[in-house]
Formats: C-alpha cells, structure tokens, sequence
C-alpha cells in the first residue's frame, strides 16, 4: 500500500507538471549543512512563523498528559538519563518530524541511528518557557556522536519538517514543532458556522452532505456547481486557531493557517497557504453569475473556533462564505494536490454510503505522511 501511494504521489507530481505559481527543482538537490549557531528559520522560536509560543507546562498530573505520545521507533536511540521514559514522550506532531528524520539519517550516514539526549522534560533543568516542558523539543545527535556530523544532521531535521531547528551545542541540535492546534491535524479546515452556498441557496458547512453540489470554481476560474464528494477531514467538536480574513468588498473567509486560499493575479488566480496571505492581497470573491471578483484584504486575525470540516468537491475548490479556496492544505501546490487526490475523488464518487466521516481521511492521512518523505520542505507548510 505504501509503494502504491509513493507511485501516485510521484505520478502525481510528473502528470501535471508545473501549476500556477509553481516551480519544480531539476536534477538533484544540494542540501548544505547548517553552521554552528545557526537556526533555521532565522526568527525566534517562539514566533508564530516558527514553533509558536509556549502553552505552558505539562506535568503527569495534568489534562494535556494525556496528549503525549511516547516513541517506541527502533531506528532512534533514547538516552533516558532519567530511567523514566520521559525522553520517549512527545506532541504528535515531534513523533511524526523525528520518525522522518531517522530514516533521513539512516540514509545519509549507513549504519548510524538518531539519538535522542532530551525530550519531554518534567524536572526544572532548562529555562521557564522551554517547549521541552510541552513534548515539543527534542535535543539530538546521531548514535556514533560524530560531532562532524550535526550540522548536516540540523540540515535534515529542517528537511524533515521540523518547524524549528538550532545547532545550539557543539555536542547536540534543538529541535522544536508547532502545537498541534496551530497546524491542525492531518488538513486544513474550515471552522462550524461557515456558510457554502448550494443550489438551492447558502447552507451552512456543518449539515453539508456528500453529493450536495456547492459553489466552486473549475479550471478557468469560472464559478460552478460541484459535488461534494467525501471529507478529507470532519470534527465539529475540535478547537482549532483560525486565521479570519476580511476584504474590502466585506467579503469573509476563516480557516486553519496551513490551507490553500486562491488569490487574485494576472493570470487567474496563484495559491498561498492562509498564513501567508497578507494585506493588501486579493481574495477571489462571489460575484455576479459565473464570475468572481478579486477583492484586497484589508483586515486579518487569529481566532479560536470550534469546528473543523475540509469538504472534498470534483473540482477541488470551494465558496465559503463569500472567497474561493482550495479543498486542499498543507502542500502549496493545488494542481499537485489535486493530481494526488484523484485516486480518492474517484473512490468517493463510488461511494455512496451517506455515513460521513469522522477525523482525517485514511487516503489523505496515508498521502501527507508519505509527502514527509518525497517532497522538499520548500513544497511543505511548515
């Protein structure tokens, strides 16, 4: 099955060749190490476009304890100092970057494993707002602790996905991720309460069913009616953080930070993952019959919202509220993303069971992981 989704998503990749705003790497890629004190990216840790800030310490005792997961991979190394198996203990998101990194390791350096010096941390041995207190750091080396190595071992770990990494030691890496509700889990979303708009009038997101036929746009950015096919992601009872934007014609869209919102441009419309769309950008907004109108972005903010439904439709794309945005996230390209989810959009159209699901989608679960693997970290959100 793996092999199987590895060929589509490269088949994928080579049908539809490049997209609007897309540009594809040729031959092969050279990766450099990083240097000593040197993070990428070259922010702070704890701003948004990196790790985030800190949510507070977890201890055993507490609710969020339970959000941990620990990491049995036989292909990592775990000091666990402490005899604890504290150090095994991490967010699910570090779990899914630091099993990506063993294998890059294993491949870079034959016959060496990664090892993990720090993990979840319950004793008071680093600073207040350390993210090792919430499962979201880790400090590595690789098992033969060749200290040549941790540059390129840093390099990786940005590869890997990783949204932050430090070569902060001489004998280690740092290692940090995103909370789990800043990325969402698994795709982009859109939160309860947002409206898509049917044939028969708006409805609101969370009753939609599949072979309702909502407003979308098709390959020449003209607006149709397309079928709902499936969810790639469905959970009204989830908090998600939103980025909510207005644009001057007073048209509003809300939705998870890594989902893909077409904008405006000359040629049609260019894709952008929602954290990145700024002021001044064009949203493409319902207009008058089959045509959309570009609109400029004039206000945004983060908010918190119960809710999260990613609808699947044939064309990929979706009017909610009154902006157009893509069924898909976390990659930024949609012709690619597109490609790849064809074999789901053909499954779901013989599918016609009216159960809906819940959580992510088994077919997107299995493509996003694989995508940690085949894909740059330059095509990724991070």
């Amino acid at each position: 099955m793996r092999l199987t989704l590895v060929l589509l998503w490269l088949g994928a990749a080579a049908a539809c060749g490049p997209g609007r705003g897309f540009t594809r790497r040729h031959g092969p890629r050279r990766i450099t190490p990083l240097v000593f004190n040197q993070h990428d990216p070259n922010i702070n840790e704890n701003s948004k476009s990196a790790s985030g800030p800190p949510e507070g310490r977890i201890t055993r005792n507490d609710e969020k304890f339970k959000d941990l997961v620990p990491n049995y991979n036989p292909d990592i190394d775990f000091k666990d100092e402490e005899g604890t198996g504290a150090d095994r203990l991490m967010t699910q998101r570090c779990k899914e970057k630091l099993n990506t990194l063993a294998i890059s390791v294993m491949n870079q350096w034959p016959g060496v494993r990664l090892r993990v010096i720090e993990g979840w941390e319950e004793e008071n041995s680093h600073l207040e707002n350390s993210l090792h207190y919430e499962g979201r750091a880790v400090d590595l080396t690789t098992s033969d602790r060749d200290r040549s190595k941790y540059g390129m071992l840093a390099r990786l770990a940005v590869e890997a996905g990783f949204d932050w990494v430090f070569y902060e030691s001489r004998s280690y890496i740092h290692c940090s991720v995103k909370t789990e509700s800043s990325v969402g889990t698994g795709a982009g979303c859109f939160p309860s309460g947002s409206l898509v708009h049917t044939e028969t009038g708006p409805k609101n997101i969370d009753s939609l069913q599949k072979g309702d036929r909502v407003l979308a746009a098709d390959n020449d950015g003209k607006l149709v009616y397309s079928e709902v096919l499936t969810f790639i992601d469905r959970d009204p009872n989830a908090v998600r953080q939103y980025i909510e934007f207005t644009a001057e014609n007073n048209a509003t869209i809300t939705t998870t930070p890594s989902h893909l919102l077409l904008l405006a441009s000359a040629d049609g419309w260019r894709e952008s993952f929602a954290d990145n769309v700024q002021i001044g950008d064009y949203l493409l907004t319902r207009g008058q019959g089959s045509v959309m109108r570009p609109s400029r972005v004039v206000n945004i903010r983060r908010v918190s919202k119960l809710g999260l439904f990613a609808p699947l439709t044939r064309t990929g794309t979706i009017i909610v509220d009154d902006a157009l945005a893509s069924c898909y996230a976390l990659i930024n390209s949609h012709s690619i993303a597109h490609a790849a989810m064809a074999p789901l959009r053909w499954l779901a159209q013989w599918n016609r069971t009216p159960e809906l699901p819940r959580g992510v989608h088994w077919y997107a679960n299995a493509l996003y992981n694989i995508g940690d693997f085949v894909l740059p970290s330059s095509y990724k959100y991070r």
